[in-house]
């Protein structure tokens, strides 16, 4: 995926929710009904999100440093991961809030101002003017992220990006979706039955569906803090490149991971002829790290260690910590 393609997505969503969550405001203000408020609420944080993910691309591209020598490409990892938190506090948790707030009021006979309102059709017509704008949004998603999702199914495409953009916007429109259609159902239902209760229901069913998504991001969003290594495919490229250089015999073992979603290190112990001289085996070296950046760009960092090549190698060991008997 590419970085501009994912930038592409997020100022569409940001535009789409800073437009939708002014008018659920009004919606609310007119109306008081509470799946409105949910709404406005989810809207401002999907904003917010948006906001978040430029601010987590634009510091990534930043040089490195004697500090940070890998550079700062996993910022839009930990961005990513921010927007989880606020997509799980400030939209879901608030949703469910709302919906028990809402629910003791009903209970407690106070008089349901949805029911009650000449603005009743306000939103209605917000609703159906916000599900036009977030399919708008969710297209501009789908079509960027069929750029680089390929033959994957979109349950693949999500778990396995390495750029966090495209699966945020794609997961934050689609329970925006579901959200504006739970809420024209709670407020459609308490019309017409004329029951605030399903304006509770369709409240609580916007609350449950984002903390739903936020805990999915936050799983992915982990996995890739904690360091991913690179895909199948771009792995077996890396390894064929330093394998069919002249000067190597084979790859003894290889590592790789990801520093940011376009940024990969690549650390391998390669067998060499136990009679080549330094200087043909620095000569090997250098070859293989030239093939590999011709085949996958994405390699920044490029570490190989020549070794002899014996039947029998395995791959060091992590030591192990002394148990607490030891001590």
């Amino acid at each position: 995926m590419s970085a501009e393609g994912g930038t592409k997505a997020v100022i569409a969503a940001l535009i789409a929710n800073t437009f939708i969550a002014a008018t659920k405001f009004v919606a609310w203000m007119l109306t008081g009904a509470s799946s409105m408020l949910a709404e406005a609420i989810h809207s401002v944080a999907d904003a917010g999100n948006q906001a978040l993910l430029l601010v987590g691309g634009k510091k990534a591209r930043r040089d490195a440093t004697p500090e940070h020598p890998f550079g700062y490409g996993r910022e839009r990892y930990i961005f990513a991961f921010i927007v989880a938190i606020v997509l799980f506090s400030v939209g879901g948790l608030f949703a469910l809030y709302e919906a028990y707030h809402k629910y003791e009021e009903i209970h407690s006979g106070k008089p349901n101002e949805l029911l009650e309102s000449q603005w009743w059709w306000v939103p209605i017509a917000v609703l159906v003017a916000a599900i036009v704008a977030e399919t708008l949004s969710f297209r501009t998603a789908i079509i960027e992220s069929n750029r680089s999702r390929g033959k994957q199914s979109w349950s693949k495409f999500i778990r396995s990006a390495k750029a966090p953009e495209l699966p945020v916007i794609l997961l934050e429109d689609f329970a925006a979706l579901l959200g504006l259609i739970f809420a024209l159902f709670g407020v459609g239902l308490s019309l017409l039955t004329d029951n605030g209760y399903w304006d509770v229901v369709g409240t609580a069913m916007i609350g449950l569906l984002l903390v739903a998504v936020a805990v999915t991001l936050a799983v992915e969003t982990k996995s890739l803090l904690l360091g991913e290594s690179a895909g199948p495919e771009v792995n077996t490229r890396i390894r064929a490149a330093i394998a069919a250089t002249a000067g190597v015999d084979r790859v003894i073992h290889m590592k790789t991971l990801h520093m940011g979603p376009e940024e990969i290190l690549v650390a391998a112990k390669i067998a060499v002829d136990p009679v080549d001289s330094a200087a043909e085996v620095a000569a090997a070296i250098d070859a293989a790290e030239a093939a590999v950046r011709d085949v996958e760009p994405m390699v920044t960092s490029l570490y190989l260690e020549p070794d002899l090549f014996r039947a029998e190698y395995v791959p060091a060991a992590r030591p192990e910590r002394p148990s607490a008997a030891g001590h």
